[in-house]
């Protein structure tokens, strides 16, 4: 269970150490303004090789009707290392317009510690790793590289 802090864009394509914080800290910032209608462990993430389920909790902590789903494959980057906060997990998403345009976004939930965080990114990285298999062995990824070169880009950086 997280509390989901929320979505800012973020501009750029490289996706190297660091490049969350700055997105991080505002959506810290919106979530730590005093407000009425913030609970704990509002959400319940879920990883799973070629998706990611964010379930919305209600306030008796139960799964709403209302949930985001994160294809895996769109996923450029994911950490748990944030110097505001070390419970902080983030990734960012490449999310498609109706115009079939883009734009890449920042998502962060915070963690019970920083060890689930942790957890958080190794399980990203893992769904990452199971889902770059597969589809390159359905063939929808025709790419010269080896696997561990091009996996390597899309590895989380949790410190």
């Amino acid at each position: 269970q997280v509390t989901y802090l929320g979505k800012v864009s973020t501009t750029g394509m490289q996706f190297l150490s660091g490049c969350t914080e700055k997105p991080v800290i505002e959506l810290w910032k919106k979530h730590t303004l005093p407000r009425e209608d913030i609970y704990p462990a509002n959400a319940l993430l879920e990883i799973r090789p070629f998706q990611v389920w964010l379930h919305h909790l209600d306030l008796k902590g139960e799964a709403t009707v209302h949930m985001d789903t994160f294809q895996v494959a769109r996923i450029a980057y994911c950490t748990a290392d944030h110097n505001i906060s070390p419970n902080i997990f983030a990734w960012v998403y490449r999310e498609i317009n109706d115009d079939l345009s883009y734009q890449m976004d920042c998502h962060a939930v915070e963690c019970e510690s920083k060890l689930e965080a942790k957890k958080l990114a190794h399980a990203m990285m893992e769904a990452f790793k199971k889902t770059f298999h597969s589809m390159k062995s359905d063939g929808r990824i025709h790419r010269n590289s080896s696997s561990e070169e091009v996996s390597h880009e899309f590895e989380s950086d949790d410190g």
